[in-house]
């Protein structure tokens, strides 16, 4: 086909040639238009562009006209979508003092000097450290908060008033604090949570554990996630989220309630989609920091981390999650960050795993909570009851179990029938 198209270019044309070269040189206007509305340039020019080499700079100029398209329409749809919930906000309570719940305060306070940030904790001698010194001395103590946020250790205080929730209490002790402070909640606070995890003996999701420990079903939630560590976040580095809510109202006002020049936000309706993968992505981590710890290579990792995407894919769109969710911000993006970069909690104590160390010993020596460890067990029983099979991840729950060890559980898992991938 190729010879016989070069062949037709030296042969002798009718009359109608002229017609032809004339329709070819104007078929070539889009590619310089891009959709962007800009003239195209002049046929002449056009014609002569390729052979004088000119190639690059209508290159550039398509590159130019299409980053500048962008810009106006990023500039345009910030003016037409400009919202009054960062104005109207007057107070917004954070429940646990960790790291993200301590970066997630700051984040807010900083946008807004006059909005008051409550934190409700346990601990006395953070709240004090907060408040005296505007530092959390046990988590990023190396940072200073905003002066706009106060710490207390009453559920009466920290909820009076507040517009917004921020819940950053681990998954295995919410359900027994969310019932202890019950009485204190307004039944329209919107529940903004930052809890990744199943719960171990009842398989539910934060989605489903808020609403049932504060008795009330109707609770406004939304989940928030995607590819984000609280030091980074503390020092303002480019980061994008996911906030997943049924209520698309209420998923754009807490949007728009967190959105910044360093932190995108997007939005989503898939808040099964969003939790899974957020909770089983943990699991998934403590097994890549096995195979670095084995020092197993890079092949393996890729391999492994490959295989643990589709487990997570399978049991997730089994139980109504949207493909698209999973391969987004809550679905790769936390995958990636989470099973490749040192600073993540799971991967940490995959890696010791991997090293041969004891997970009791890991744990004793961890001042804040892996979910991946306690989550583990949950994602093989929701796995059996929606009938799915999981390699990769039942294998990190039988080490955690002690009951496999990191060498036979790579052995077991090459020694698997050779499949078609799927």
């Amino acid at each position: 086909m190729a010879a016989a198209a070069a062949a037709t270019t030296f042969l002798p044309s009718p009359t109608p040639r002229p017609r032809l070269a004339a329709t070819a040189r104007r078929r070539t206007s889009p590619i310089f238009a891009g959709g962007t509305g800009a003239a195209p340039p002049d046929d002449e020019d056009a014609g002569e562009a390729a052979p004088r080499g000119g190639g690059g700079k209508d290159r550039r100029r398509v590159v130019r006209i299409a980053w500048e398209k962008l810009v106006r329409w990023s500039r345009s749809w910030r003016r037409r979508n400009r919202s009054d919930v960062l104005e109207t906000t007057r107070k917004v309570v954070v429940l646990g003092g960790g790291s993200f719940g301590t970066a997630m305060a700051a984040h807010v306070a900083a946008k807004k000097a006059d909005l008051e940030v409550a934190m409700l904790l346990r601990d006395d001698v953070v709240c004090r450290s907060i408040n005296h010194s505007h530092v959390n001395c046990k988590y990023l103590p190396e940072h200073i908060l905003p002066e706009n946020i106060v710490a207390t250790t009453s559920a009466t205080d920290a909820l009076a008033g507040a517009d917004f929730c921020f819940h950053a209490v681990p998954v295995q002790f919410s359900s027994s604090f969310l019932k202890s402070i019950s009485t204190h909640v307004d039944p329209k606070l919107p529940f903004i949570s930052l809890s990744k995890g199943l719960e171990l003996n009842t398989l539910r999701t934060m989605s489903q554990i808020i609403p049932r420990a504060l008795g009330n079903p109707r609770q406004p939630f939304i989940v928030l996630s995607g590819p984000s560590f609280a030091v980074e976040l503390m020092n303002k580095l480019p980061t994008a989220m996911v906030v997943a809510s049924k209520d698309k109202k209420l998923a754009n006002s807490v949007q728009q309630l967190l959105a910044s020049p360093n932190l995108r936000i997007s939005t989503s309706s898939d808040v099964t989609g969003v939790e899974i993968a957020g909770a089983l992505k943990n699991v998934l981590a403590i097994a890549a920091g096995i195979v670095e710890g084995m020092r197993l290579g890079n092949n393996c990792m890729a391999a492994l981390v490959a295989q643990g995407c589709s487990e997570i894919r399978w049991l997730a769109t089994k139980m109504g999650a949207k493909p698209t969710t999973l391969a987004g911000l809550s679905g790769s993006g936390d995958i990636m960050l989470t099973c490749f970069v040192n600073l993540s909690r799971n991967r940490t104590v995959g890696l010791r795993l991997g090293s041969g160390e004891k997970l009791d010993k890991i744990m004793s020596s961890m001042n804040q909570v892996a979910e991946g460890v306690s989550t583990a067990g949950a994602v093989i029983a929701l796995a059996q009851k929606y009938k799915v099979k999981m390699p990769v991840l039942t294998a990190v729950a039988r080490i955690i179990d002690n009951e496999l060890t990191p060498k036979k559980a790579v052995m077991e898992l090459m020694n698997l029938p050779q499949v078609e991938e799927v």
